[in-house]
């Protein structure tokens, strides 16, 4: 299982559109072959930086949703409403408690 933690920060205007976008996306990108988890969060210092953290059966399933059209639509609008350059990391689990 891969996990893929993604850090975005958006111009506090481009928040709504944002957050709407994602609302309509989340579902087919959760659909998407091998993705087994995927929560949104927002950073609580600055409200205009937001992570994504999903989990992935295999590196493949991942890489072959970064070459989907669906992560083309996501990306292509998203990419336009950002603040800064994100930023990725995919990690493996070593530890988990329940």
């Amino acid at each position: 299982m891969l996990i893929r933690i993604v850090k975005l920060s958006f111009a506090e205007e481009n928040i709504p559109a944002f957050l709407e976008n994602f609302e309509l996306m989340k579902q087919r990108i959760r659909n998407a072959h091998g993705n087994r988890f995927l929560e949104l969060y927002r950073d609580r210092d600055n409200p205009e930086i937001f992570f994504t953290y999903s989990f992935w059966e295999t590196e493949e399933d991942l890489e072959n949703y970064r070459k989907s059209e669906l992560f083309y639509d996501v990306w292509s609008f998203t990419k336009k409403l950002f603040n800064a350059k994100p930023e990725a990391w995919s990690v493996d689990k070593l530890t988990s408690l329940p």
